[in-house]
């Protein structure tokens, strides 16, 4: 979430005017994220999140992402709920761009993830697995495997800015991924961004998961992969196998994980940490001034990456 399209009075008295939401009673910006611009929308009738999609989302796709999310809410899963305007329709046109209101979720990402908050998590994820599998269209993952090598391309030039030596090494990691990932493991619709501030919880449970605009039809145990990345490490990069086991465990009471899926968990984790290093570091280097957003480090999966690197089997995330 970020904020780099202003909305002002007029346009969002406007907006309102087409919805049964209610008058506007507060309206502010959320900083955190760097995709979309999002801002906390409270009107007469109760609390809703407006999105504006910002220039990376394609928004012939929009209408795959509102589905996926009533899908999911009607199939057991807490997420937020596309709202329609009188005629029907979530998805519409705000200050030039593409926007969309949802409900509002209660709950507190952690700010520091424990050990008790990665059982419900894996158990959350297996159910948002479970509960997509009547949502017919797919999408494909734009930010998969393929789209790993044109993002290192776009940021090569300038990487060595960031540390000394990362072009190298990363050209040097990702042959090494992308000679070995897997092509015959389970597919289903995955969240594929499932960070800490993507999770709510409200009295040790996991009240609602949010922001499905990078989710897609790609192998499900990658998205495990991407969850032991943002939620198994510490402040300090080590990696803690008590939470991993925990995440794992919770999940797989939920959807059990094949053999294949396990034997590949080293090189899933690998591909998921160079995903987001790789989006992190063009970032870094491209966000424009004066943007209300949280530029992330992207050095932090550096240091995941050469974890996994060194992984040698499943047993490293305490399976």
């Amino acid at each position: 979430m970020a904020v780099y399209t202003e909305v002002s009075d007029d346009a969002l008295a406007a907006f309102l005017a087409e919805y049964d939401i209610g008058a506007m009673v507060a309206f502010r910006g959320i900083a955190e994220g760097v995709e979309n611009s999002n801002f906390s929308l409270r009107t007469t009738t109760g609390d809703f999140i407006l999105t504006l999609y910002e220039k990376r989302v394609d928004p012939t796709e929009l209408p795959w992402f509102l589905g996926l999310m009533e899908h999911l809410a009607a199939h057991g899963l807490t997420c937020p709920r596309p709202v329609a305007a009188r005629d029907g329709h979530a998805l519409r046109q705000l200050c030039g761009r593409h926007a969309a209101i949802t409900t509002f979720l209660p709950g507190v990402w952690p700010r520091r993830v424990r050990t008790e908050h990665c059982g419900p998590l894996g158990a959350a994820l297996a159910t948002l697995h479970r509960a997509g599998e009547g949502y017919a269209p797919t999408r494909r993952n734009a930010l998969g495997p393929h789209g790993w090598q044109p993002l290192l391309d776009r940021a090569r030039d300038r990487a060595d800015e960031v540390q000394p030596g990362l072009a190298a090494e990363l050209d040097s990691a990702l042959a090494q991924i992308l000679a070995a990932w897997p092509a015959t493991l389970p597919v289903g619709h995955i969240h594929a961004d499932l960070f800490p501030d993507n999770v709510f919880f409200l009295d040790g449970r996991v009240s609602g998961l949010i922001d499905f605009y990078f989710a897609a039809t790609d192998l499900l145990a990658y998205d495990v992969a991407i969850c032991l990345n943002a939620w198994c490490f510490e402040p300090d990069f080590a990696f803690n196998v008590t939470k991993a086991r925990l995440l794992l465990s919770a999940y797989q009471r939920v959807r059990a994980l094949s053999d294949a899926e396990r034997a590949a968990l080293p090189v899933l984790c690998q591909g998921a940490a160079i995903r987001f290093l790789l989006t992190r570091l063009y970032d870094w280097l491209n966000t424009p001034p004066g943007a209300l957003v949280t530029r992330k480090d992207p050095l932090e999966y550096l240091r995941r990456l050469r974890f996994h690197l060194a992984a040698r089997d499943e047993h490293a995330y305490g399976l």
